[in-house]
């Protein structure tokens, strides 16, 4: 029993490995030998090209959605009007406004021209006047809640002088934009549909503007995430203005959608078709003979899927449906360049 365990049982495991390791050696030789069923005369014929589509008509919807955020307005400063000393307070912080309200009185001095004559001799006479006393008041620059009233009776100040704010109490939406969607907008609305996560039903945010987003210095508005320090810079902002009556908070989390156009009736193509996709690009015609010609074309309106086509191509025409890559582009090896190779 023991000549067994020890001779034949080994020796069984080395012979049933062996037999393993030939089947698999040729399954791996008969695999690449073209002897496999897809070689027969009915198997069809594997075409890497691409694939050529027409050119239709359609109509193309330019809808940019994008994820934003509700803020408050940032509050407006208010700023002396003239150089002298502050002679009175007319409104205490906290208080509500209106636009052009009187918040505060500055005295200052007016310099008088002199009094010029003669004397009993005949001589030119200039005699100074002292100076008149005037007040001008400071008015409130928006109308809303003064936040800040950062002066005191009988400081000096002078023109410009940052001496409080006021606070609209206003709310705006604004949203980040790619680069991609800033192409899709060069030529804005002055409306946005904006819908707020749990809020009431989308409603029309007015006023629409887009503008660098603040890079540095200076805090951001309330609800609103301070720039990121170090990075290579805020992009653009799209920012409409919260309607009136509207019960939305700062902070909330919001999707702005911007119908900037819509083309009905237009020739269209796929957006892989087409290298480019702001005002000019181009396609790759198939002929009938098969042969491609590259082509210049004007573009239009695009909605992510498909674009429009206003100069260069006919409608039937037929084209690429993705963008040929040149022969001379290398491809990586996908064995040698993963993550750890």
């Amino acid at each position: 029993m023991s000549v067994v365990r020890t001779v034949v049982f080994p020796a069984l495991r080395l012979l049933v490995w062996a037999v393993i390791a030939v089947a698999l050696v040729v399954l791996a030789f008969r695999g690449g030998t073209g002897d496999s069923a897809d070689s027969g005369p009915g198997a069809p014929a594997l075409d890497l090209g691409s694939p050529a589509v027409p050119v239709t008509r359609g109509t193309v919807t330019n809808t940019v959605s994008v994820t934003g955020t509700v803020v408050a307005d940032p509050a407006v400063p208010v700023k002396a009007t003239a150089a002298g000393t502050v002679r009175r307070l007319l409104v205490a912080e906290g208080a509500t406004v209106t636009a052009g309200q009187a918040l505060l009185e500055i005295r200052f001095e007016e310099e008088l021209a002199p009094v010029v004559g003669t004397d009993p001799e005949g001589n030119p006479t200039s005699t100074p006047r002292p100076p008149r006393v005037r007040t001008a008041t400071v008015p409130a620059p928006a109308a809303g809640t003064l936040d800040e009233l950062d002066v005191l009776v009988d400081q000096v100040v002078a023109v410009g002088d940052e001496v409080g704010s006021v606070s609209p109490g206003t709310l705006s939406v604004t949203a980040t934009l790619t680069q991609a969607e800033q192409f899709r907008l060069l030529a804005p609305p002055a409306t946005a549909e904006v819908e707020v996560q749990g809020g009431p039903a989308p409603f029309t945010c007015t006023g629409l503007t887009l503008g660098a987003a603040p890079t540095s210095g200076g805090a951001a508005p309330e609800g609103e995430a301070p720039p990121v320090q170090g990075g290579t810079g805020g992009g653009t902002t799209a920012r409409c203005a919260v309607p009136a009556g509207v019960s939305v908070f700062p902070g909330m989390g919001a999707t702005v959608g911007v119908q900037a156009g819509t083309a009905e009736n237009v020739l269209v193509v796929p957006i892989t078709a087409v290298q480019g996709s702001v005002q000019t690009g181009n396609v790759w015609v198939v002929g009938d003979d098969g042969a491609e010609e590259q082509r210049a074309v004007t573009l239009g309106l695009t909605d992510g899927d498909q674009i429009e086509i206003r100069d260069g191509l006919s409608e039937g025409e037929q084209v690429l449906q993705f963008v040929p890559v040149p022969d001379d582009t290398p491809v990586q090896d996908p064995m040698m360049g993963g993550p750890y190779g």
